[in-house]
């Protein structure tokens, strides 16, 4: 909503018999917690629904407020409702102060009812975008490419809404230094992901590393990698990044191969990351990841640092293959091959151990001090009393030598 809604329609200036929110007034009279926002930002008002869902856990249930009055809700279990309200915009004053009333009267039966099921409940009364926009509001909502609408909670958007939401979301993102992933497609799916905070190699020549970072060129606002060579199936997938003039090499490529296969010990598929390759005029170096580069195959895979250096990952396929004289280093990486659904990323797996170096020293440590406790208590429990004591009113104990 906008302010002047409510300063237009809501009887602001002493006219309150003729305003249009008495419900709604009444509610927030009433209410123990109420809070007003006299502005929101487009991005969160439109994601209301989605992180309520997320936060209880439930799916939204959409509803009108003849239907509410058949529904029996339970205390002990979450439930999200949402009620679409129309709003019409037009030059027409008095028809827009009806249909606001009568928004009114729906949100008033929603909140009677409620009472009558004797419930704890919030409700929120929120648009996607304001109904009264100003030159500057104008502009931005250009830039946004939101839709409108008015609602009690937005409801669920179709195919085509939620594609417009992503890709709004993915500039909001890319505006705030966060960017979307790598993202190949097959036949319009996605079938891989991958993202990085930092790609970066290094080629050894006359005895020192020379550096490159690939970050910029594969990721960021307009960033569209060449992704010409990749492919994926059921068991293997490959991404294949194309770069130019990287490190004095015209053509330079760099390649993830990926492949999924069923383990019968652990009865369930995992994708492992077959191998890193470099590709550059014509010459192919090859580390291998398949140590320990791998999650199961309804999982993404992260790392905060894989590298071929430091703590490896990523190991020369021979000590003959040229990649021993190249380095490469991914910071905060993540990547999935297979399984891919919605074009987001799955639960992720996780390089570190459970046994991590602070667990190893708790546990030194402690063991180190149960150590010390039971020789403490051994030494205590050889400790013997004496069996004769002297009375100072009799005579003196005498041992003799031979005992």
């Amino acid at each position: 909503m906008s302010l002047e809604d409510f300063t237009i329609y809501g009887g602001a200036f002493g006219n309150k018999q003729d305003s249009a929110f008495p419900n709604l007034e009444g509610a927030l009279l009433s209410s123990l917690s109420p809070l007003v926002l006299p502005a929101v930002s487009w991005p969160a008002s439109n994601a209301v629904i989605g992180e309520l869902q997320d936060q209880l856990e439930t799916s939204p249930l959409y509803m009108d407020a003849e239907t509410l009055s058949q529904l029996r809700l339970n205390a002990s279990s979450p439930a999200l409702l949402v009620f679409r309200l129309p709003y019409g915009t037009g030059s027409d004053l008095m028809s827009a102060k009806e249909i606001l009333s009568g928004n009114d009267e729906v949100i008033g039966q929603v909140l009677n009812i409620m009472k009558t099921q004797s419930v704890p409940y919030v409700a929120i009364y929120t648009a996607l975008r304001p109904s009264q926009e100003t030159a500057t509001a104008a502009a931005l909502s250009l830039e946004a490419g939101v839709g409108g609408g008015r609602s009690l909670l937005q409801a669920r958007a179709s195919h085509k809404e939620r594609e417009r939401e992503r890709e709004r979301q993915r500039k909001v993102k890319e505006k705030a230094g966060i960017y979307g992933p790598v993202e190949f497609k097959e036949r319009d799916d996605t079938c891989i992901l991958l993202w990085a905070t930092g790609l970066s190699v290094s080629i050894l020549r006359s005895g020192r590393w020379e550096d490159h970072d690939l970050t910029a060129s594969t990721f960021g606002e307009g960033v569209s990698p060449k992704l010409h060579g990749s492919m994926c199936d059921q068991t293997k997938s490959r991404l294949v990044l194309n770069y130019e003039g990287v490190l004095g090499h015209r053509d330079f490529k760099l390649i993830f191969a990926m492949s999924q296969s069923h383990y019968p010990v652990s009865a369930r598929r995992w994708f492992t990351m077959d191998a890193v390759e470099l590709e550059y005029d014509g010459t192919k170096a090859t580390f291998n990841g398949s140590r320990g580069i791998s999650a199961p195959a309804e999982y993404s895979y992260r790392c905060d640092s894989v590298s071929s250096f430091r703590w490896p990952a990523l190991f020369p396929r021979s000590s003959k293959d040229p990649a021993n004289q190249w380095r490469v280093t991914f910071e905060d990486f993540q990547i999935q091959g297979f399984n891919v659904t919605g074009g987001d990323f799955s639960y992720a797996s996780d390089c570190a151990g459970f046994f991590t170096p602070g667990i190893w020293m708790g546990l030194m440590t402690s063991l180190l001090m149960v150590l010390v406790l039971t020789y403490g208590l051994h030494m205590i429990m050889q400790l013997r009393t004496m069996d004769r004591f002297d009375d100072p009113k009799g005579p003196a104990i005498s041992v003799p030598l031979t005992e």
